[in-house]
């Protein structure tokens, strides 16, 4: 059981009458992911975490956590923690006093109550009532509820959503010194640059299915590249040669002063050097790629149809 991954999901779906809200989804989470769990508002992110902690039982799939079937009850969310669509404490009661009663209500942890409060840099704060606490502070005392559990799982739903960006900022590097010491995280989120800075594998749900799942850096590399933009010092010259130039294809003008066209590197190289030779200075080259928010809108906008092969890892 130890050594079993921290998430196996497999072909979950969730219908409410009609409404299929998650569609046969399959996860697998390893030990030490940041795993970046993304789609649109709607896509069936926040239906999957209920099932994932065993909040709903799904209509169909199976969901094990460190090997155990979720629905066994409590006895299967040893070692994990985490909250879905923001956590809720008791306002008129001060920070310290919110995380006694969980610790009570959850076998007894008030020992690790000051660590954790040390770890969201909330100690300072802590005698407050949590009704004066801003948002920010709400989701990191959040984070503190489920670090009394000491898990080695931890599954956050969107939790910088509608924070400031100092708050954004706090929370990533919270995220961060988690998965330093240890904690597996899975993080759903919509915000492309959370989940680029944060996570090493991620899965992309649309319309209840998965349309990506596995590593970040395999997602970004299978972007089409080729793809340079050029300005000079005379750009009408400069698309005559780039159009003459044998292996430049797609040559056209963005602007009055940058083209862009599609060539691999060595003919690059090769297009500087006709530029140079007939008189034109370059001012810029550069190669460009698709970001990340150009895949994500690409695997889920559009009319239905399935993603293209290049994008899409099995």
């Amino acid at each position: 059981m130890t050594d079993a991954a921290p998430v196996a999901a497999r072909a979950l779906v969730k219908r409410y009458g009609d409404l299929v809200a998650v569609d046969g989804v399959d996860l697998s989470v390893e030990r030490g992911d940041v795993f970046g769990y993304l789609g649109p508002n709607g896509a069936g992110k926040t239906t999957s975490l209920r099932m994932l902690l065993g909040l709903i039982r799904p209509t169909a799939g199976s969901v094990h956590l460190f090997g155990r079937d979720v629905t066994i009850g409590a006895k299967a969310l040893e070692g994990v923690a985490g909250f879905v669509e923001g956590p809720t404490f008791y306002p008129y009661l001060s920070a310290r006093k919110n995380l006694h009663l969980l610790a009570d209500y959850d076998g007894g942890a008030r020992s690790r109550i000051d660590e954790v409060l040390d770890v969201v840099d909330l100690r300072d704060r802590a005698k407050d009532k949590v009704g004066g606490y801003s948002h920010g502070m709400r989701q990191r005392l959040g984070i503190a509820a489920s670090l009394l559990r000491a898990p080695r799982l931890l599954l956050l739903d969107e939790p910088t959503t509608g924070l400031d960006p100092a708050g954004m900022r706090d929370m990533r590097d919270l995220v961060r010194r988690l998965a330093h010491d240890g904690i597996t995280v899975v993080l759903s989120s919509h915000l492309l640059t959370e989940v680029e800075e944060l996570c090493n594998r991620v899965a992309i749900i649309r319309k209840g299915k998965i349309v990506y799942e596995g590593p970040l850096a395999e997602l970004k590399a299978s972007a089409p590249v080729g793809g340079y933009r050029l300005r000079t010092t005379d750009p009408a010259r400069a698309h005559v040669v780039c159009a003459s130039q044998s292996g430049v294809t797609d040559v056209r003008a963005v602007s009055d002063v940058e083209l862009r066209f599609v060539a691999d590197e060595g003919t690059a190289a090769t297009l500087s050097l006709a530029l140079g030779a007939a008189g034109i200075g370059i001012t810029t080259l550069a190669p460009e790629s698709v970001s990340l928010e150009e895949l994500f809108l690409h695997l889920t906008e559009g009319d239905g149809a399935q993603p293209a092969p290049e994008v899409v890892a099995a």
